[in-house]
């Protein structure tokens, strides 16, 4: 059994009960930020999520959420403590222009499935079940808003996997002018953000804050649903899929952050990775350095080179005379024969 999260959206009309629990997590963060702030103030030591509980243990009976809420709001307190290493963490707002978004979390067993709604702290939410959320038991899991107030009912799950009936292998290549391209010579073109940049700039010149948040929401969808059907297509028809592991985290402080960004890189690595996992076949980075430079056909490093070089599209080898049409391709097929390698080494070391 392997697990999964599914995300189902809540019908709008138990928005309020949501916003009301929403607004008591932000108050048990706030409360236990600063309670840890003051005892290592007083102490010199940091309270650990477990005494933190001991300090919110029956608060439950005064809100709306649950105690496995209050629970899980304590570990992830100290675990974000621990990560960003700071003595304490950000205020969360429950008012204003930039308030946090809502966010109520559970534990497992705390949310159940009864009568074609789920059930959570005595209340019974409708939800838009696409997944049949009758056939499995819930863990843990939470609810979450978007920024356009909606509200969506998050779960894990545990489900049966799949193996995939693949039987080839390719090599993907992450860019700017497509998001991805394959050794196949297919791939996913991107760039929702620049079709609707316009659209965004004339409702953001007009104040709509309304229409900007739609705008930024379609285009959120949009690329989501295209990265989406690209890797479970090739989740689907492959056994080993090798990705190069260009990372967006640099290219972000450069000029071309705009398109870096729009291009949903890691967002498309994650779901090629979780899908994989899911299907059992091979999943794998590997590194790209040279391969946008090197001819597939007699590794000769013959390509176009530097920043400038990135408008070459095409070029052709001045050792075989080969004539790469889509140097992204040919970064791909670079991509698959090193992570074809690298596999071979994996098989031999094991």
């Amino acid at each position: 059994m392997i697990t999964k999260t599914l995300k189902v959206r809540v019908k709008d009309r138990h928005a309020g009960f949501l916003r009301q629990g929403a607004r008591e997590v932000n108050l048990v963060w706030n409360y236990v930020n600063d309670l840890g702030v003051r005892y290592l103030r007083r102490e010199g030591v940091f309270l650990s999520g477990y005494d933190l509980q001991k300090y919110t243990k029956g608060a439950s009976r005064l809100l709306v959420i649950d105690s496995t809420a209050i629970q899980v709001i304590c570990e992830e307190y100290a675990t974000r403590r621990r990560q960003f290493k700071k003595t304490k963490l950000a205020w969360r707002k429950s008012h204003g222009v930039r308030r946090s978004l809502g966010w109520i979390p559970f534990k497992s067993g705390a949310a159940t499935w009864g009568n074609g709604q789920v059930k959570y702290a005595g209340q019974h939410f409708k939800v838009f079940d696409s997944y049949g959320l009758s056939q499995y038991r819930f863990r843990a899991g939470s609810f979450s808003e978007d920024a356009r107030g909606r509200w969506y009912f998050n779960v894990v799950v545990e489900i049966e996997p799949k193996k995939g009936l693949g039987q080839g292998a390719v090599g993907i290549d992450l860019g700017c002018k497509a998001a991805a391209t394959d050794s196949n010579g297919e791939g996913v073109r991107g760039r929702e953000y620049r079709k609707l940049e316009k659209q965004l700039a004339c409702a953001q010149r007009a104040k709509n804050k309304a229409r900007v948040k739609a705008i930024h929401a379609k285009i959120r969808n949009r690329r989501q649903d295209s990265l989406h059907k690209y890797s479970r297509k090739l989740v689907n028809e492959n056994a080993a899929i090798f990705v190069g592991n260009v990372s967006s985290q640099k290219l972000v402080k450069t000029h071309m952050a705009k398109s870096v960004l729009d291009a949903g890189w890691s967002t498309l690595k994650r779901m090629m990775s979780y899908k994989s996992a899911h299907a059992g076949i091979v999943f794998r980075e590997v590194n790209e350095a040279n391969t946008t430079v090197t001819c597939s056909e007699c590794k000769s490093h013959t390509g176009p080179r530097g920043l400038e070089g990135l408008r070459i599209r095409g070029w052709r080898c001045e050792v075989c005379g080969t004539h790469h049409a889509c140097r992204d391709r040919n970064s791909a097929i670079n991509i698959l024969a090193a992570g074809l390698s690298r596999l071979d080494g994996e098989k031999v070391a094991a």
